[in-house]
């Protein structure tokens, strides 16, 4: 199959009759920005661990060490997470589930690993645009 490339978006054409096979949509590109550059997967692995480090510190810990330990997955994740929690703790007021903290530091670490990978492809663009318009 031939690559054919056009405005972001990826189409794939069948050599003999150019026939259009698959288009690019918005949720494989959304998963695109997220996972599959390096300074996306570069967040999502220090998020990882910071979060096995946690796990591992809490599980040696006495009783109090454990609530420290799970302070710095927040932080790493600090410009989505309280927005997050906020959500959470105004749906589930003060019982929120042990479940819910441990989503919501993964889903925060995603939508900022999205808005790295968004970051990084437009400011490809425009140095590609400022290199080919010298």
């Amino acid at each position: 199959m031939q690559e054919e490339r056009g405005n972001e978006e990826a189409t794939y054409r069948r050599p003999a009759t150019g026939e259009k096979t698959m288009e690019t949509g918005p949720a494989r590109t959304v998963v695109r920005l997220m996972l599959t550059n390096r300074l996306s997967v570069a967040y999502l692995v220090l998020v990882a661990v910071v979060i096995a480090k946690a796990a591992v510190d809490s599980a040696g810990a006495d009783d109090h060490g454990s609530d420290y330990a799970w302070l710095w997955p927040p932080l790493v994740t600090f410009p989505v997470y309280p927005l997050l929690s906020a959500l959470g703790r105004t749906a589930w007021r003060p019982d929120t589930p042990n479940w819910f903290f441990v989503g919501t530091v993964v889903v925060s670490a995603l939508l900022q690993s999205l808005v790295l990978g968004a970051l990084r492809q437009a400011v490809l663009a425009r140095h590609r645009r400022s290199v080919h318009s010298c």
